[in-house]
């Protein structure tokens, strides 16, 4: 066995890389730019030259996990990656290609997140739990005993895409309308704000920064994030049961003008015998890729 391994997860403007060692202990990190034009394509390429310059030689590399913001199905291709501009990508096998043969695997980014809570974060002890993630947009990785739970098609965990309002007349990024994301995202918090009158800082952290200083619209606006959320967890927890739900992102820093509401509605809507799942803050922040995606070369499922 080799004695490091190296993490990745891919943003639609950053990707993050750590240097873990075989126990699982972050060394160090760096960042680089994710180039989205041309449909993504050097992508992997800037990756792995950046990989090959690193501080570790090629030969004492156990591999590299990658998680990445799409559905990613068996053997590791992506199908379809809006926010890099990828079609079917097979990430694996093109990424090994790349480095002479290196183990790679790769995962869903909130899986991975997930997977990383479980092993290094707030969800350690737990055998399953559901990791959401709020920011750009809203995605989740789900954990069950022990294992992310990817789905047929690599879509598990895909709930900003679950309809909570079908009477919405905007059209979702997706090509529906009324998915979750359209209202608990940063782009929809802004977007609810906006509805109601919101003429300040076109960002969500504006928006939740001035709902916790009182700002009626503002709070409004988080409001109604939260309970659109609540709802859409209550959907997901009826299927999965979890022991824990995770909030992670930049938006779940917000605290409870956005997290109250979320449980209440939550509690309004799930079946009982779920009622009382704990909620928790993520524990990793914005490592909790990294560190999943480096479980899945450490310690393989």
């Amino acid at each position: 066995m080799k004695p490091y391994a190296y993490g990745v997860d891919i943003g639609g403007t950053t990707i993050k890389a750590g240097l873990f060692s075989r126990e699982g202990r972050l060394l160090d990190r760096w960042t680089l730019p994710t180039r989205t034009e041309g449909g993504g394509a050097e992508i992997l390429p800037d990756l792995a030259r950046w990989l090959r310059k690193g501080p570790v030689s090629m030969d004492r590399l156990e591999g590299v996990g990658v998680g990445v913001p799409g559905p990613v199905g068996p053997e590791g291709i992506v199908n379809g990656c809006v926010n890099l501009g990828w079609g079917v990508t097979p990430v694996e096998r093109e990424l090994s290609r790349l480095l002479d043969g290196l183990p790679v695997r790769a995962a869903n980014d909130a899986n991975a997140a997930a997977l990383g809570e479980v092993w290094q974060g707030a969800g350690t002890g737990a055998r399953s739990l559901l990791l959401v993630t709020l920011g750009t947009g809203v995605g989740a990785g789900i954990v069950v005993n022990g294992v992310i739970l990817t789905g047929a098609h690599g879509s598990g965990g895909e709930i900003g895409h679950i309809q909570v309002n079908p009477g919405e007349g905007e059209p979702c990024r997706c090509g529906k309308a009324g998915c979750l994301e359209q209202y608990a995202s940063a782009t929809g918090i802004v977007r609810l704000a906006r509805r109601r009158g919101w003429t300040g800082d076109p960002t969500a952290k504006a928006v939740l920064d001035a709902a916790r200083a009182g700002d009626a619209i503002a709070r409004l606006a988080a409001e109604e994030a939260g309970r659109w959320l609540g709802l859409a967890l209550s959907y997901v927890a009826c299927a999965v049961d979890p022991e824990v739900i995770l909030l992670g992102g930049g938006v779940a820093r917000a605290g409870e003008v956005l997290l109250g509401p979320v449980r209440d509605q939550y509690r309004k809507s799930v079946f009982h015998g779920a009622a009382e799942t704990p909620f928790a803050l993520a524990a990793l922040g914005n490592d909790a890729g990294m560190y999943g995606a480096v479980k899945l070369i450490l310690q393989p499922q």
